[in-house]
């Protein structure tokens, strides 16, 4: 099984990305900067997008679980 990140990983992640995204818009970076930083951020934004899904789906597992337990307990 693939390794999961952390809940610390993901919010380090997102920090980063936001700190990307003002060096990004302030505009004070050479060209090679600016395309090695918009790299990193499209890496730290399908990373952060992955641990979301995996997230949702998680909830949405825990959901249909609490929906049986409920069934069951109405029978």
């Amino acid at each position: 099984m693939a390794k999961k990140k952390t809940k610390s990983n993901f919010e380090q992640d997102l920090a980063r990305l936001e700190e990307i995204s003002r060096t990004l818009e302030e505009n004070n970076v050479e060209l090679e900067e600016a395309i090695s930083l918009f790299e990193e951020g499209v890496k730290l934004s399908k990373s952060c997008l992955k641990t979301l899904k995996e997230a949702e789906l998680k909830i949405t597992e825990l959901k249909k679980e609490l929906g049986k337990i409920s069934q069951v307990e109405e029978d």
